[in-house]
Formats: C-alpha cells, structure tokens, sequence
C-alpha cells in the first residue's frame, strides 16, 4: 500500500465515520434519556432513503400511510387516556394539537408525492414524513414500559426492529433503491478525488453535530434532556417530564436516522434491511464511548469508518468481521475499568 491508496482510504474511512458518527450520537442520547438501546435506529436510515426514493419514481411512499396510521393509533390512546383521566374537552383538545402535525404532514405528502417536486424539497418532505415515527415509535412501544429494566428495554427493542423491518420488506420491497446526488461537483487534491456528495456529507455531519451541542447547551429544551439523562427522578422533581423527554429523544433519534439514510443513499444502493448494518457500526461507535460521551462516539465512529476502510482493502471478505470484532476489547476494557453492578 502506498501513500495514494492510504489517502483515498482514509477519505472513505472520514466520509463513513461522519455517517456512524451521527448514528452514535442518536445512539447516546437515546440511551441516556430512556435508557433504550435503541436498535430500529437503522430502520429509519433506510425509511427516510427509500422514501425519498418512491418520491423521486412519482409514487407515493407506504410510509405516508403508515405516518397516518401511526398517528391514529397514538391520537386514540391518549384520547382514551384523557378520557379514562376525566380530562374533559381540554384533554381531548390536547389530544387533537398532538396529533394535527403528522396529519398534515401525512396530507400534504399524498398530494406533494406524485408531483415530483424538486430533490431538495422531495428530501425535506422526506424527512418531515420519518421524523414524526420516532415519537410515534416510543409512545407506542416504549413509554408504558419507561421505568422497566435495561434488558426488558433491550428486549423490546429487537421486537421493534423486527417489526420494522419487516413492514419496511412490505413498504419498499425486495429490490434497493439509489438516489440521485445532491451535489453533482467533483474536486481534486493531488492523488485524491472528492465528489460533491462527500462535501455535503461531512459538512452536514458536521452542522448537526454543531447544532446538537448548541441545542444542549444553549436550549431550555436541551437542558431539560440534559437533565433527565443525568438523574431521571431529579428531573421529575423539578418539573420535567420524563415522557416528553423520551418522545423528543426519539424524535432526533429518528430526525438523524432519516437524515443519515438521504446523505448515503446516493453513494449505495439501500434495501429495506441495509439499516440495520448501518445502525449497528454507529452501535459499535457508541459503546467505545460507553454510551455517554458524545465526543467519544463520535471519535469512536471515526475509528469504525477508518477501520472499515482499510479492512476492505487488506480482507474485503471480513471486513464486517473485522470491525464488530473491535467491539470485544472495547467491553472488555470497560468492564475492567469501570465499577458496575446489578441493577435492581
């Protein structure tokens, strides 16, 4: 290997990390607010790229449908909740405000779809359209189930995994899909070529990462998310909603996945499953932070992105092997230097 190859390497091994390290950071801030290791973070990469997919083939995506559905099913049980609480007219009008966002995304999408709009406003409405499903995925799946244990938790979100996955096969289809570039440019710097893709890439993964910590550090919202990770019955004692902080968690959780999905669909094909595999390096990324540092995930997908890079040119066939492998010594060494216990 020469100094050409190492460098177009290390390009793809950055552009990558950039990717798993928004997942990582999705990861982490699940995980501290509900501990919820939050495994269907894939599927919404691949939700948010075949959406705009169908987008772009004047079809109107499943996943309209199933926004509205999900929207249904979540207006019906806080209404029956506000109901069985004797809330009267203004908990079932508090019902109905929660619920108008997704059903006019949900109308706006049925109409926008088959118009094909322009790939930067196709790309927004599919983001507004996945974003809402992380909410939607906790209320229904996790919140009754908030102060369970880790593994119950761990449990529950292989089920949700599956049953996305699976209703993305019914969704999109067997067969991938591949966007077209949002930035057709091509630049050079000596041996090494850099498309206009891999500039948006790494500078939109930069600008959320930046956006992320002036949310948390300069938001009241932020702060509130910050304080529940840090101490949850604290947080419920000054005020907080443990519940509003695990659905916004999920929201930027599922924002990020979505947004994921749209930045590497032009650069690979996606398939109804490819999240998983995706989702899981940003996993690895997080663990190497423990799953509570932010700038050790993302140090920890730039690693993964690295490894992954140079692992497909010494053993492309185990190069996947090769990088879950790091995640053995990454345990092994926290296990040994960190105290823990059982949880009760």
């Amino acid at each position: 290997m020469d100094f050409t190859i190492a460098s177009i390497l290390a390009l793809d091994g950055f552009t990558n990390g950039a990717i798993y390290a928004l997942l990582a950071l999705a990861t982490v801030l699940v995980f501290a607010v509900t501990r919820v290791i939050f495994i269907p973070q894939g599927e919404f990469v691949a939700f948010g790229a075949l959406t705009l997919a169908a987008m772009q083939q004047g079809q109107t995506p499943a996943t309209v449908h199933f926004l509205l559905l999900m929207t249904a099913l979540v207006a019906l049980l806080d209404g029956w909740q506000a109901w069985q609480g004797r809330q009267g007219l203004r908990g079932l009008m508090r019902v109905a405000r929660q619920a108008l966002p997704g059903l006019l995304i949900g109308v706006l999408a049925l109409w926008a779809a088959p118009r094909q709009w322009p790939l930067p406003l196709q790309a927004a409405l599919s983001l507004a359209i996945v974003t809402p499903m992380g909410a939607q995925v906790y209320r229904l799946a996790y919140q009754s189930l908030a102060d369970a244990s880790v593994l119950v938790l761990l449990i529950v979100s292989v089920g949700v995994h599956f049953a996305l996955t699976g209703l993305g096969l019914v969704f999109f289809g067997a067969e991938g899909s591949r966007n077209p570039a949002f930035w057709d440019a091509s630049f050079s710097a000596g041996p090494l070529s850099l498309s206009g893709q891999t500039v948006i890439i790494v500078a939109a993964a930069g600008a959320l990462i930046a956006a992320l910590w002036l949310f948390f550090e300069h938001s009241l919202r932020g702060k509130a998310l910050r304080a529940t990770a840090v101490n949850r019955l604290g947080a419920r004692l000054m005020g907080i909603s443990s519940t509003a902080a695990g659905q916004q968690a999920f929201t930027l959780a599922a924002f990020i996945g979505a947004l994921s999905g749209l930045l590497i669909s032009p650069t690979t094909t996606i398939f109804y499953d490819s999240g998983f595999l995706i989702g899981l390096k940003g996993f690895v990324a997080a663990v190497f932070a423990g799953l509570a540092s932010y700038p050790g995930a993302a140090l920890g997908a730039v690693l993964v992105g690295l490894l992954e890079s140079f692992s497909s040119f010494w053993a492309s066939a185990y190069k996947e092997v090769i990088v879950f492998t790091f995640i053995l010594p990454v345990l092994l060494w926290r296990s040994l230097r960190d105290p823990h216990g059982e949880e009760h």
